[in-house]
């Protein structure tokens, strides 16, 4: 491939921010284009430039300044803050601006997943803010550090396992728990297969070549035992615990790394259960050949097999699959995969699994970068709809609007007030960001399992299938869900403006966009032919579409669009906000805003 194209286009500009935001806005446009890609990825970097945007400084915002309960939809509402970033609701003056750590943070939550629909987490939102914040921090750090903090997160520990997890006992029918242990290996780093530098499978006649085994998952679920909450103490009588998390009171347990217990760890000398050598993954250069021997500790031999894995040649190739997948396009060549994967192995200052060089490798790349007449039919990806929902409103000035600060009882006679009344900030509202789950399939941290909500192996029907394309969120892309995207874009679009009169029974409010920052774009004069939409039309085309939208569309739009003029008013209604309305409604449902491109 040749080197990165250079062009400050708006287009380009704003294809990059498509890839590496929640969406395009029109100010990030214009200042991308003023300072350049390779520079506008080195601000987003920096964290005194763009400091990380955390959900639990937002949780002490909601309970040390409000006096409210940090609750699931509050947890929600820190989600929705950094992805559309903006003012802190706190402290306006504070801009929210991180949207590449923001958009890897995301990425990386759909490969090391947690979800809240495991009941335990689920009651708990500081766990899964502390878990989300251990992404933000480690988006552009390195994935062996990352690797860790993830392994002994209390969230992961609850969601996979780890957490209690003790060595074999066979008079008490005891074994390792083995849940953790494969998904680290198959979902987080090393995948089923052996890899080729690009990414392709091994073979061995004509079969791809298994990673490991069974034998393999069970020496991992030894060397992972003997790690609790923090607080945990040993009962000497009966070599349980007592006094364990998690504490209902404080929550403190799920923001702290679990700790290790010596006696509920298999270090290969403790008893006849336990396993002398462990073997992990065998390849070539692997410590020791893999083999973790006895006599270590729980910090030792944790030590032993993270750095096993992450040392693995197919860590590189695999991580670099799926950001891409992420971030770019659903079926990147073998070349964007190995160039990407050596940038892993060696980020050219001899450091192995820099995340911070991976991904401007992955923004950078020439395949990500070439104009679309230099690109493949089978380029690009289809928008989850998730990042759909940011997008128009990040493209369109979304703040909170409405909503009352109402006082709540308890069931032991106390209460607290939730306060919703003039917080523009607090992306708050179950007509939009608390009920995503409903509206559109998807909220944040809730994926269905540990396989996130879509395969990034999964392959549709049809002409796909026969190109052998690979297509992971139209796993997600059912019936039912296309009607379920076009009717939230329809609210979006038509329902949910911040002219909107509120009702005042409406406790919560909601997040709605601002129409009148397009009136000037709509029209200049009673509409009609004589004056005509191609200016909204050519503004969303960049702002949505990058710049992309065929002629064809174009012309469709705008056959529709002209022949709105001041007799659709009804009432005082702008017919301007009528032509707005239409091309959100129509462009947001397209199949052509619907592929990234």
């Amino acid at each position: 491939m040749p080197p990165p194209v250079a062009t400050q286009s708006d287009s380009d500009a704003a294809r990059l921010l498509a890839q590496a935001t929640f969406g395009p806005t029109d100010a990030d446009i214009t200042h991308a284009i003023a300072i350049g890609n390779p520079a506008w990825i080195t601000e987003q970097m920096d964290k005194n430039a763009t400091p990380p945007t955390h959900e639990l400084d937002y949780r002490n915002w909601i309970v040390n300044a409000l006096q409210e309960p940090f609750q699931g939809n509050a947890r929600t509402e820190a989600w929705f803050l950094g992805a559309l970033g903006g003012p802190d609701p706190a402290n306006n003056l504070i801009i929210h601006r991180d949207q590449l750590r923001q958009r890897v943070a995301f990425a990386l939550s759909e490969i090391f997943v947690v979800s809240t629909q495991n009941t335990l987490i689920d009651q708990f939102p500081n766990g899964a803010a502390y878990y989300y914040d251990i992404l933000i921090d480690n988006a552009f750090g390195n994935y062996r550090t990352l690797l860790e903090k993830v392994a002994l997160s209390p969230a992961m520990g609850v969601y996979l396992n780890m957490l209690g997890n003790q060595r074999a006992d066979s008079k008490q029918n005891i074994h390792p728990d083995e849940n953790f242990a494969r998904e680290v290996n198959q979902l987080f780093s090393v995948g089923l297969v052996m890899l080729n530098a690009d990414g392709t499978p091994q073979l061995a006649n004509g079969i791809p070549i298994p990673t490991y085994d069974q034998s393999t998952v069970k020496a991992f679920a030894h060397a992972f035992t003997g790690w609790n909450w923090f607080d945990c103490q040993p009962d000497p009588n009966y070599g349980q615990f007592d006094d364990c998390g998690p504490d209902y009171t404080t929550g403190k347990d799920f923001e702290t790394p679990m700790s290790a217990f010596e006696n509920w760890h298999d270090n290969g000398t403790r008893g006849p259960d336990d396993l002398p050598v462990k073997q992990l993954l065998k390849y070539p250069g692997a410590q020791n050949g893999g083999a973790l021997a006895a006599g270590g500790n729980a910090v030792s031999d944790l030590k032993f097999a993270l750095d096993n894995i992450f040392n693995h040649p197919n860590v590189g190739p695999f991580v670099a699959r799926q950001l891409i997948q992420r971030l770019v396009t659903s079926n990147p060549s073998p070349g964007y995969i190995q160039r990407v994967a050596a940038v892993f192995a060696n980020n050219g200052s001899g450091v192995r699994g820099d995340l911070g060089a991976v991904v401007r490798a992955i923004l950078l790349d020439a395949e990500a970068r070439l104009p679309l007449s230099q690109q493949g039919d089978s380029y690009g990806k289809l928008r989850e709809p998730l990042l759909r929902l940011t997008h128009v409103w990040r493209a369109m000035g979304a703040r909170h609007t409405c909503g009352n600060d109402t006082v709540y009882k308890n069931d032991d006679g106390t209460s607290y007030t939730l306060h919703y009344a003039k917080q523009a900030y607090r992306y708050a509202g179950y007509s939009s960001t608390w009920s995503t789950d409903y509206f559109i399939g998807q909220t944040p941290l809730n994926s269905p399992s540990v396989f996130n909500f879509f395969r990034p192996g999964f392959v549709p029907p049809g002409e796909m299938t026969q190109r052998k394309l690979y297509g992971p969120e139209f796993q997600i892309t059912t019936d039912s869900g296309i009607i379920q995207v076009s009717n939230d874009a329809m609210e979006r679009a038509a329902y949910l403006d911040v002219s909107d009169v509120c009702d005042a029974s409406d406790d919560f409010g909601d997040v709605r966009i601002d129409l009148s920052r397009d009136l000037a774009l709509a029209g200049s004069a009673k509409g009609g032919a004589s004056d005509p939409a191609d200016r909204l039309v050519d503004a969303y085309n960049l702002r949505f579409m990058s710049g992309q939208m065929s002629t064809y569309m174009r012309g469709i739009l705008l056959a529709y669009l002209n022949p709105i003029d001041a007799t659709w008013a009804d009432g005082n209604e702008d017919w301007r906000r009528e032509r707005i309305q239409r091309a959100l409604y129509l462009i947001l449902a397209s199949p052509e805003y619907a592929i990234q491109k």
